[in-house]
């Protein structure tokens, strides 16, 4: 019931519209809103945070449903299973009484502000500084690639608060983005994920009371790596779910498209890449599931997380670019999903830790034990 209540708002709220949000490079407020009164948002959140304290596969049928439409521009993930679930976890109660309410209703949205220019998966050299001044702190820095970047009321922060102490010397904070010396940037033109803002943000002596920190001070680091598990995950089940409708399109597809006097689907080729690509989906869908099982029982670790997000990433990018060319011409046609589906594929092998950082993370793992193996603090 719930799944059909997120196919029907997408398909009444977002297709629509969503051709020309990719123009404008943005959806609209209201949208959030809407979300939040369909229940949408945040749906793991306690009812007395406002929200409907349902269990995780609640949040998982919102992405798997958003990912199978190709519509990209809402940011929903982000808000949902990163800004809220650090604040759920690591937030004083004065913290969750002031966001997770408006962020379960669409009227706050959040952002995760951790890249920046010098720092992207080494999140150790981030130079965001925060300078304790009385009962403030300071900050002065810049992030980019941040995703809801345009639209964000409130933004979990990565700064330093002792440069000398590498890892250990960053710290959290959960920044209301009405405050002055919180400055936007311009709304970045992307590869793919045309209608999704994501921004530069500049900090200019932006002042932040001490009780905005989120966790304590010097833990930041340590509080990212206890969340990058489920964030792979959430890469993990959109991979999939996107692998899965493209195979399933492309397969419709081929069986009306005609050439030589027969359909596309009638060649052995056709045939045969399918095959392959179905059968590697099924295996990537069992996978996530099992991911998504042990994820509900405090059971994902970092490596099947890792092994998750890169493994099916993979198959997310080779399943849009073998699928666009039974496509033929029209699979380069914007008009086309297949074409959206393809530019929107390759972030997928950047975002949330890059493909070479996961195998990193895995090969050390082959190691431990074995020989020293020098350690990094990569996200």
């Amino acid at each position: 019931m719930f799944r059909d209540t997120v196919k029907k708002f997408i398909d009444r709220e977002i297709r629509p519209y969503h051709y020309q949000w990719e123009e404008q490079g943005i959806v609209p407020r209201d949208l959030w809103h809407k979300a939040g009164e369909a229940g949408l948002l945040c749906c793991t959140i306690d009812e007395e945070y406002g929200g409907l304290g349902l269990e995780y596969l609640f949040d998982v049928v919102v992405f798997e449903e958003m990912a199978k439409s190709g519509f990209t521009g809402p940011g929903f993930l982000i808000h949902t299973d990163l800004v809220a679930t650090y604040i759920k976890s690591f937030g004083t109660e004065e913290q969750k009484r002031q966001w997770l309410p408006r962020m379960v209703s669409g009227e706050a949205i959040g952002a995760l502000g951790m890249t920046e220019p010098h720092a992207g998966s080494d999140l150790k050299n981030i130079r965001t500084r925060a300078v304790r001044d009385g009962d403030d702190f300071v900050i002065n820095g810049q992030k980019v690639f941040i995703s809801n970047g345009q639209m964000c009321d409130v933004l979990v922060l990565a700064t330093k608060t002792d440069s000398a102490a590498g890892a250990k010397g960053i710290t959290l904070f959960l920044v209301d983005a009405s405050l002055p010396g919180f400055k936007r940037g311009k709304n970045l033109d992307k590869l793919g994920l045309k209608a999704q803002d994501t921004s530069e943000l500049f900090f200019e002596d932006l002042r932040v009371p001490a009780s905005s920190m989120l966790g304590k001070e010097g833990q930041g680091f340590a509080i990212m790596m206890t969340k990058l598990a489920q964030e792979r995950l959430a890469q993990a089940i959109r991979s999939a779910a996107v692998a899965e409708e493209v195979i399933a399109y492309t397969v419709d597809y081929t069986a009306e498209r005609e050439a030589f006097g027969k359909t596309i689907s009638d060649f052995q080729n056709t045939q045969f890449k399918l095959a392959e690509l179905k059968t590697e989906a099924v295996i990537g869908r069992v996978f996530t599931d099992h991911c998504i099982e042990l994820f509900m029982n405090n059971k994902l670790d970092a490596l099947d997380a890792a092994m998750a997000k890169m493994w099916l990433s993979n198959l997310h990018c080779k399943v849009v670019d073998e699928c666009l060319q039974l496509f033929g011409g029209w699979g380069y046609m914007w008009e086309y999903p297949i074409a959206r589906a393809y530019a929107d594929a390759r972030i997928v092998k950047i975002a949330g830790g890059s493909i070479e950082i996961m195998k990193y993370l895995i090969g050390r793992s082959l190691f431990e034990g074995k020989k020293k193996t020098k350690k990094i603090a990569a996200y």
